[in-house]
């Protein structure tokens, strides 16, 4: 099989690439290079971006959690407080009057927890956001007056 022609041998005629095509190429190259490195830097960026919202984020929860096992825990005391004085009661009267004041001091109680969380939500917000703010700003910048 020595007669056989190897696409891949030297015996084959050259072929060059001419230089118009050589230098269009090698600015393709070039551009794509530029570009990727854009896209790395910007995705590095963002990324660290994103973090710091998560991060933000989570801080926000976590404090919105908390407050939430507090006021449970606040109303389950009061609850089993109510509930304790209840028993001790004689007249039917006595138990309305109880109920009552019991449930104006606990619609008051939540109403404030209520603001309380709307307070948390807010401010965790607003954290989260401020992150991407910060690399809105850095990304425009507005014309000069």
């Amino acid at each position: 099989m020595t007669g056989t022609t190897d696409p891949f041998s030297a015996s084959v005629i050259p072929f060059e690439v001419p230089e118009q095509m050589r230098a269009f190429a090698e600015k393709g190259v070039s551009q794509a290079r530029e570009s990727y490195a854009k896209f790395k830097d910007a995705a590095e960026t963002h990324n660290g971006t994103v973090e710091a919202v998560f991060a933000s984020a989570h801080k926000g929860v976590s404090e919105y959690t908390a407050k939430l096992m507090e006021f449970a825990k606040a109303n389950t005391k009061a609850h089993l407080d109510f509930t304790q004085e209840l028993f001790s009661v004689k007249a039917p009267q006595d138990a309305f009057a109880l109920w009552t004041n019991h449930s104006k001091a606990q619609l008051e109680t939540f109403q404030a927890q209520a603001r309380e969380l709307a307070e948390i939500t807010q401010r965790a917000a607003t954290a989260a956001a401020e992150p991407i703010k910060a690399s809105a700003a850095k990304l425009y910048t507005p014309p000069a007056a």
